[in-house]
């Protein structure tokens, strides 16, 4: 499978449970969610960061995502 389709199936996944969730979720939180690694979430957050998709919010030192609509 190609990167980009890899990447961007992942990406749909996690768009997916943010916008179900309709709040903002930590990577541990969309992993278990989705099912994927945490490597894939974070392959598919920057996918979703770089189409200008989510928000990134500092909580401390966590942090959570959202999406922007």
């Amino acid at each position: 499978m190609k990167p980009e389709v890899f990447f961007g199936i992942n990406a749909g996944k996690v768009w997916e449970i943010l916008k179900k969730n309709k709040k903002d979720l930590g990577a541990k939180s969309i992993a278990k969610e989705t099912k994927l690694s945490i490597e894939e979430v974070y392959g598919a957050l920057g996918w979703l960061g770089r189409e200008g998709k989510i928000e990134v919010i500092n909580r401390g030192r966590a942090k959570t995502f959202k999406l922007l609509e």
